[in-house]
């Protein structure tokens, strides 16, 4: 079953509350995301720890062949 944007940005700004995040639906089937993640917890990490934060924070909707969610782009970064 497809993860609606809301319900994938709740998760994101519950693991990280101080996060802007915008979701983009890269196909119209709310099964191809884009996520544009903001946060000043990303400050002085790389691109990876960045990206490990937020997957953290889906609490393994996305692990293996069962995943809730099937396919998440994630842009990170701090704010300007």
């Amino acid at each position: 079953m497809a993860m609606r944007g809301e319900d994938i940005a709740a998760m994101i700004r519950q693991a990280l509350p101080d996060a802007e995040v915008e979701m983009i639906d890269l196909a119209g089937d709310n099964n191809h995301w884009k996520a544009v993640i903001v946060s000043p917890a990303f400050e002085g990490l790389n691109r990876v720890r960045q990206h490990q934060l937020v997957y953290a924070a889906l609490q393994g909707k996305m692990d293996g062949a069962d995943g809730e969610l099937h396919a998440l782009a994630l842009e990170t970064r701090t704010p300007s």
